[in-house]
């Protein structure tokens, strides 16, 4: 995940900037950046790799000013680069900027046409040149940034200075967590309440759509439509030495509301929305000649894999096999020639799939990893590693981890397809738009949390949950009730709709709720007919669908939660969130530990 900080103090901004940014260290970067803002004039100081090669430049070439904006960075857009690094400026607006603008494309090319120069690709620039564009129109700054984040699409955290400005700073979240810290006499903006514990304990965590306008003065705070509103302002104990909470009950909850930001950070990683394509790392394989690939995993990251089967087969035409990493050595598994054995895991110390991957090591198998830990044991031994750049996952039940395998797994099945032909240019920009946009509709979803709040308290009430799901989505039923199981201690199930009928249905009465999955795409009218006859006996149905879907079968059921409509493809990723949210508040309502539940471990 990306750092923010910002600073309008009393002393240096500089060196505290860099200290506050070596406490974002633990979410991993490549890039790093400071901005200051001295007698109305801006300085700017980056460099690719580690905070070392930025620290070096400072002690050679020095920056004045008490106020200035920092930022660690994984390369998304372009390539971590030091011309890439954040901040962006023009002569007018220097800013830092977590997340993804879905929309950066037409907004680029409308400035383009206004005479605006480019220098990176990214869409960070983009921002940067939208709001210079408003001030030059004649915008005060608050109307700009008013202005500017109107025309945003996406999931996005933003840190802003204005030239000629010493005493002022715009902050501003969609989709992707910002906190303000409040001083005697300086303000402070942090993506993480961590960076931020040097200098003050009194935060006011930013809800979804806020903008900020800060001086050492003054904070006010507004909403998404430019109304102003109050925050509660919290005291808090942190050290910056920990992961911590924030305003969130648990870690399980505050890393669920992080999947916008962490899967925009890693789609980045693989995704080039300027020109629609997937761009792969050089591969020690050539994915057209793979005659099949073995994905192995487990738990969580098994169901992560089943997915992929899907998305390799339907858009790469390669045969796969998905397999438990704990039975696949003994059953003996007979593997190709060439082959691919890929594997999945967060931690990437898991016994039983490291294990897995010795054993494939050995057979003669290209060996490739999706781990979240890039220099964990699995990724010392693979040919190849795909990092998922979740950031550290204190929950023991997996959540944001999980969705970035997805969006992980999603881009190689898009690159391969590429590779292999079996997609064009047209079919894969369509798909990297589907990905591109799977952000801001995750912000979207989490909408719903106070209605699947309420939801949980009726679920909790339940002895048995049966979830049911079809395509891409019956392995997300299965990690519903996975999730469930895990941190509730239901007993829940989960299936494929259409293998119901062939003993499942026997458990449904009035006392079972059935939890539906249910994206409008080809196999929307079967799996509608399924749930037709769970309630036709007398079952209490959950259905999570799309508008469309909701319209059409919404009647007669339980209760409904909807799903922005998306890409059928990218679906798994959005349908993900309400199985999660719907575990964690039934846990809460049955008072269970949530992040540590009875009986397991993070990495076993």
């Amino acid at each position: 995940m990306c750092g923010i900080v910002g600073v309008l103090g009393k002393t240096d901004a500089a060196p505290r900037l860099l200290d506050a940014l070596r406490r974002l260290e633990y979410r991993g970067y490549d890039s790093a950046g400071i901005a200051t803002i001295a007698n109305g004039n801006f300085a700017l100081r980056r460099a690719e790799g580690k905070l070392g090669n930025l620290s070096a430049k400072l002690e050679v070439d020095p920056m004045a000013g008490t106020a200035g904006i920092g930022h660690t960075r994984w390369a998304t857009h372009g390539a971590p680069t030091e011309n890439n690094a954040h901040p962006h400026q023009t002569d007018r607006v220097t800013l830092v900027h977590n997340g993804i603008i879905e929309n950066f494309k037409s907004l680029r090319d409308r400035l383009s046409k206004q005479g605006h120069k480019f220098e990176t690709e990214t869409d960070t620039e983009v921002v940067a040149h939208l709001l210079t564009s408003k001030l030059e129109n004649g915008d005060d700054p608050k109307t700009a940034v008013k202005n500017t984040l109107a025309e945003l699409h996406g999931a996005f955290a933003l840190a802003i200075l204005i030239h000629g400005e010493d005493n002022l700073m715009y902050g501003a979240r969609k989709g992707s967590p910002l906190v303000v810290g409040i001083g005697d006499g300086e303000s402070f903006l942090g993506s993480d309440a961590i960076a931020l514990a040097p200098f003050t304990n009194k935060l006011t965590y930013l809800e979804e759509g806020d903008w900020v306008e800060l001086s050492r003065e003054k904070i006010t705070i507004f909403d998404q439509s430019g109304k102003e509103i109050s925050r509660p302002t919290t005291l808090v104990t942190t050290t910056g030495g920990l992961v911590e909470k924030g305003n969130y009950r648990h870690f399980m909850q505050k890393e669920i509301f992080e999947q916008p930001t962490v899967v925009a950070q890693t789609l980045g990683s693989y995704l080039d929305p300027l020109h629609g394509r997937i761009l792969l790392p050089e591969l020690p394989f050539d994915f057209a000649s793979i005659p099949r690939i073995t994905i192995i995993a487990c738990g969580t990251s098994y169901y992560a894999a089943m997915v992929g089967k899907y998305w390799f087969e339907q858009l790469a035409g390669i045969p796969v096999e998905v397999d438990f990493a704990s039975e696949f050595r003994y059953r003996h598994p007979v593997l190709p020639e060439g082959g691919l054995s890929l594997f999945v895991s967060q931690s990437g110390e898991t016994a039983d799939t490291m294990a897995a991957l010795m054993h494939c090591k050995d057979k003669g198998q290209h060996v490739a990893s999706i781990v979240n830990v890039p220099h964990s044991s699995m990724a010392r031994e693979s040919d190849i590693i795909f990092e998922s750049h979740a950031g550290p996952e204190i929950g023991v039940a997996s959540t944001k981890a999980f969705t970035c395998q997805l969006a992980v797994l999603a881009s190689l099945a898009i690159g391969a397809a590429h590779i292999k032909g079996t997609i064009d240019e047209k079919m894969e920009s369509r798909l990297c738009d589907a990905l591109a946009e799977v952000p801001s509709r995750m912000a979207e979803m989490l909408y719903h949390d106070d209605a699947i709040r309420e939801l949980g308290r009726d679920i909790a009430a339940a002895r048995d949950v049966l979830y049911m799901g079809r395509g891409l989505t019956y392995p997300i039923a299965l990690e519903g009730a996975l999730k469930l199981k895990e941190i509730s201690y239901i007993h829940a199930e989960g299936y494929a709709a259409g293998e119901m009928k062939h003993g499942p249905i026997a458990l449904i009465d009035e006392d079972v709720p059935v939890v539906v999955l249910a994206p409008t795409n080809g196999l929307f009218e079967k799996i509608a007919s399924n749930m037709q006859e769970v309630i036709a006996r007398g079952g209490k149905v959950i259905l999570i669908a799309d508008k469309h879907g909701i319209e059409q079968y919404g009647k007669g059921v339980m209760a409904t939660i909807e799903v922005p409509d998306v890409d059928p493809m990218v679906s798994p990723l959005l349908y993900a969130i309400p199985v999660q949210l719907l575990a964690y508040h039934t846990a809460i309502h049955k008072g269970t530990d949530v992040d540590q539940p009875r009986n397991l471990a993070k990495s076993v």
